[in-house]
């Protein structure tokens, strides 16, 4: 599937920067479940669908990232 080369613009009142993912080296999850990819560029973590990587991605600060991760892992966004 070929990769998206378009910049990303952010919706109004967004705070923070437009980000080249172009170029993003995205890294999938070490243990397979779904298609979510990440990629560290300018300071911030992106987020992504990757069996859509033509759709936007998500932009997280790194305090944004770290209160995702621990919310993930303390079952904050389980379904049960």
């Amino acid at each position: 599937m070929a990769e998206s080369t378009t910049t990303q613009q952010p919706p109004t009142g967004w705070d923070k920067p437009e980000l080249d993912l172009s170029n993003a080296n995205w890294q999938s999850s070490s243990q397979g479940h779904g298609d979510v990819q990440i990629a560290f560029v300018e300071g911030f973590i992106a987020m992504r669908n990757g069996g859509s990587p033509q759709k936007p991605s998500l932009i997280f600060t790194p305090a944004e990232w770290r209160a995702f991760v621990l919310g993930a892992r303390d079952g904050e966004f389980d379904l049960t």
